[in-house]
């Protein structure tokens, strides 16, 4: 069997910080969602014409209206709905290292990188509005050349 990962799904109890934080802070666009019994949003990366570019699903909780979604796909405590629980976190590969590291010091969010030399990856990891540790994976090589240029200008 052949598997490729096609999306992750967050429940939230505030669609609009979600939608904002993939949005605004990863570049994701808002695309086609079927009409499920519940509230949600679809981001895209790419065409929004192939669902397969849905890479992030946000399932809306509506306190006043619960029955579609738990009914679809169950029951959760919202109170048990924030980190990743026992996913320790989401991985994206990037490229553009030195332009996300300026957008995420505009938008004060706060990132914790680091190197993994013996694979060639320079690793960013940030949290979501509810808590899901974002990594973001670039080359090391892009790593390398941002110290460089930062080191001719000191």
């Amino acid at each position: 069997m052949a598997l490729t990962l096609n999306h992750f799904s967050i429940r939230s109890m505030d669609l609009e910080s979600c939608r904002a934080f993939y949005v605004d802070v990863l570049g994701l666009t808002v695309g086609p969602r079927p009409p499920f019994p519940f509230p949600g949003i679809w981001l895209y990366r790419g065409d929004h014409a192939d669902y397969y570019n849905a890479v992030v699903h946000i399932i809306g909780i509506d306190p006043n209206d619960p029955e579609g979604l738990k009914k679809y796909l169950g029951d959760r405590d919202p109170s048990q709905l924030s980190g990743t629980g026992t996913i320790d976190h989401i991985a994206f590969f990037a490229e553009g290292l030195s332009a996300m590291l300026e957008h995420l010091r505009k938008l004060g969010i706060a990132a914790r990188e680091r190197t993994v030399p013996s694979i060639g990856l320079h690793q960013v990891f940030l949290d979501d509005p509810n808590g899901v540790v974002i990594e973001l994976n670039y080359p090391a090589a892009e790593k390398t050349a941002l110290d460089a240029q930062r080191s001719q200008v000191a």
